[in-house]
């Protein structure tokens, strides 16, 4: 079998012993190829970080340095298309009539055969049984369902001057009706220094207050729950000069319902108004 039908999961992954990841002889030991993602460090990983994923506030997340090799980074940046390439980009423009302009010079695309080799690689990776049962082992969400299509994720890269305002997301996928419950967001953004801006920040569910920003750094994995108060964004103009934008991959998954708390199925975006409150220092 070759190594791509393996990581994307045989007909018999659903079978193997639960004990098989956390023994170092699951589905990555039988990789005969390098891979993107280190998948020999996801057990440990998940068993040393899962409490601090549960307790962070506001919401379940977590913040992963390193999660991608200085090689692995050398590549998707070496290959990661620039705005002006003839590919599928979604422009994405949003108007709240709390908020006003919520969201533009934003580019995504989730079409997976326009992707270059490495960003593909990647994505498939991030859906496979391997990651996906590191996920649940990090998260506490059992049965987790990637998402073929890609709705909303993908490549995406901001433009300079643009802004992601605070938000939540879609809690309700379409298409399949499946219950959005994890993003992840990968960054690829060398040589950023704070002056840029573009820190994602996460807000209390009551939005009075941003209660961390992370710098969009290079290597570094976001991972939080999804629900209808999970605000998050990047409120403010990207200052980085003309020929430099913001990079990153952004992945969902699902679930077929939940039993942690009621969540209104939406299909669109919670735009928020902020208030003016002083923000936490950058990490």
């Amino acid at each position: 079998m070759g190594w791509w039908k393996r990581l994307l999961g045989s007909g018999n992954e659903a079978a193997r012993p639960e004990s098989a990841m956390s023994s170092g002889d699951g589905l990555a030991a039988e990789l005969s190829a390098p891979t993107v993602i280190d998948f020999s460090s996801l057990p440990a990983l998940a068993a040393q970080r899962s409490a601090e994923y549960a307790q962070a506030q506001p919401f379940p997340h977590i913040m992963l340095e390193d999660f991608l090799s200085s090689s692995a980074l050398d590549r998707l940046l070496a290959e990661f298309p620039g705005p002006e390439e003839q590919l599928s980009w979604r422009k994405l423009r949003a108007e709240s009539p709390a908020a006003g302009l919520v969201q533009y010079n934003k580019l995504g695309m989730p079409v997976i055969d326009e992707m270059p080799p490495s960003v593909r690689e990647l994505v498939w990776e991030l859906n496979s049984g391997t990651f996906i049962r590191f996920l649940e082992r990090l998260t506490g969400i059992d049965q987790l369902i990637a998402d073929p299509k890609l709705r909303g994720g993908g490549i995406h890269q901001v433009l300079p001057g643009g802004v992601l305002g605070v938000h939540a997301d879609f809690t309700n996928h379409a298409d399949y009706q499946l219950n959005r419950r994890l993003n992840i967001l990968i960054y690829l953004n060398r040589d950023w220094p704070a002056e840029y801006g573009g820190d994602l920040e996460l807000w209390s569910t009551d939005m009075s207050r941003c209660v961390r920003k992370i710098r969009p750094l290079a290597g570094r994995c976001v991972i939080f729950n999804t629900s209808a108060d999970s605000f998050h964004g990047h409120p403010r103009p990207l200052a980085c000069p003309s020929g430099v934008t913001r990079k990153s991959i952004a992945l969902y998954y699902y679930s077929k319902g939940r039993h942690d708390r009621e969540v209104e199925p939406t299909s669109i975006t919670d735009w928020q108004e902020l208030p003016e409150v002083p923000l936490p220092a950058a990490e």
